[in-house]
C-alpha cells in the first residue's frame, strides 16, 4: 500500500509518496508518475507528519539534514550516488565531476548526472547542491524548465548556513 500527502512548499506544491518503509517520492511541480502503485491519500501518519515539520523547518531555514525514514529504489549505481548526495554540506556545492570522483568513479561525471536526475526525493536527498563544473545550476528535477526551484533551495541554504 502506499500514500500520497500534498505539501504546500514555498516552491510550489511537493507530492509525497510513502510506502510503509518510508518517503517513497517527491513530485516537483508540474511533475507526474504514472505508475501501478494504489495510492491512498494519508495526512495522520507519524512519518507524513514527521516529513510536513522536517519540510517546514527547512524552508524555514532551520533544518540543515532531514532525519526520515527512506523507501528508495535504484540501481546500485544510483544508490551510490544518492547516498553520497547527503554528505554533501548545507549551504554548499560540489560538481558532477567532483561527485564523481568521491565515489570512485572519477570518469563517470556524465552517469552521476543521470542519477542525480533520476533522483527520486529530491529536497531530502539534496541534488541540488550539484552543479556543473562552469559553476552553472544545468538541470534540476530532470529537466531546465524547474531551474528556479534548484536556484531557491541554493539560496536559502546559502543565506542559513551557519546561523
Amino acid at each position: 500500500m502506499f500514500y500520497s500527502t500534498r505539501y504546500e512548499s514555498p516552491v510550489g506544491p511537493l507530492e509525497i509518496r510513502f510506502s510503509t518503509k518510508g518517503i517513497r517520492r517527491v513530485l516537483l511541480p508540474g511533475r507526474e508518475i504514472v505508475e501501478d502503485e494504489v495510492l491512498t491519500p494519508d495526512g495522520s501518519s507519524a512519518v507524513v507528519d514527521a516529513t510536513v515539520e522536517q519540510l517546514n523547518e527547512y524552508f524555514d531555514g532551520r533544518r540543515e539534514r532531514f532525519a526520515l525514514p527512506l523507501d528508495l529504489d535504484g540501481t546500485k549505481f544510483q544508490m551510490l550516488v544518492w547516498e553520497s548526495l547527503v554528505g554533501i554540506a548545507y549551504g554548499s556545492t560540489c560538481t558532477y565531476a567532483s561527485l564523481a570522483k568521491k565515489i570512485g568513479r572519477p570518469k563517470a561525471a556524465r552517469p552521476v548526472g543521470a542519477a542525480n536526475a533520476a533522483n527520486p526525493i529530491p529536497v531530502i536527498i539534496p541534488c541540488h547542491r550539484v552543479i556543473g563544473a562552469d559553476g552553472s545550476l544545468t538541470g534540476y528535477g530532470g529537466g531546465s524548465e524547474l531551474l528556479y526551484i534548484k536556484e531557491h533551495l541554493l539560496n536559502l541554504e546559502e543565506a542559513n548556513a551557519n546561523n
